[in-house]
């Protein structure tokens, strides 16, 4: 049978949040006086949630004795300006709008912290995504399967009925850990030439390839 749902990371995939993502960053190193990072820079560091992205930043990782302050800090100031430049991929909003007309049940499930990934949903995607998560303390995060898992459980579905769709190396494992099919779309934080190196293998580079991509799993 057709596969009914379709489970969406948020970073790179639905939203481009890099310039807000970079800015906290920054925000963070002067704060503490570290060297600043390019936006670039700052593309390889996410992926893997913010205690991972910090550790990445920061002179010395979680050695250094500023890190749980860093951490604090960079939520604290991301989640009040995490929507000064972020908004939609061209064409999200419309593809999102279609898989919902078609009966799609659609699912965020992300590495970026729980309260933040609720907010740009809600903000975002309200009336269309009703399950997003992202980390907290009680599931381990990507690309361990348990958020994916979770997500299945409020949607009443199971692992024969979806697809994943990211944008990274952490995407392409997160599916194969939960045991679904990974659709990787190329427009995100890494290039296509990245997502093949990393088994990648369906890959899309518009809205319109990933619908036909859906439809046909």
């Amino acid at each position: 049978m057709k596969r009914n749902t379709v489970i969406f990371d948020l970073d790179g995939t639905l939203l481009d949040t890099l310039d807000d993502l970079a800015d906290s960053v920054n925000h963070m190193m002067d704060v503490c006086h570290f060297p600043r990072h390019s936006v670039d820079e700052v593309r390889q560091m996410v992926g893997n949630g913010v205690p991972v992205l910090i550790e990445r930043a920061i002179p010395g990782g979680r050695t250094n004795p500023h890190y749980e302050e860093c951490v604090r800090g960079f939520r604290e100031y991301y989640a009040a300006h995490m929507q000064i430049k972020t908004g939609p991929f061209p064409g999200i909003l419309k593809l999102l709008t279609q898989l919902q007309d078609e009966g799609y049940h659609l699912a965020v499930v992300s590495n970026k912290f729980d309260a933040a990934v609720k907010a740009l949903c809600r903000d975002f995607f309200d009336d269309i995504i009703p399950v997003a998560m992202g980390e907290s303390p009680s599931v381990a995060r990507k690309p361990a399967p348990d958020t994916v898992f979770a997500a299945m459980e409020q949607l009443g579905v199971n692992a024969g009925d979806c697809i994943y769709v990211g944008d990274s190396d952490v995407d392409i494992q997160t599916a194969e850990n939960s045991g679904i099919p990974c659709i990787s779309v190329s427009w995100g934080f890494q290039d296509e030439e990245f997502l093949k190196a990393h088994f990648a293998k369906i890959i899309v580079s518009s809205t319109e390839e990933l619908l036909a991509a859906i439809h046909g799993l």
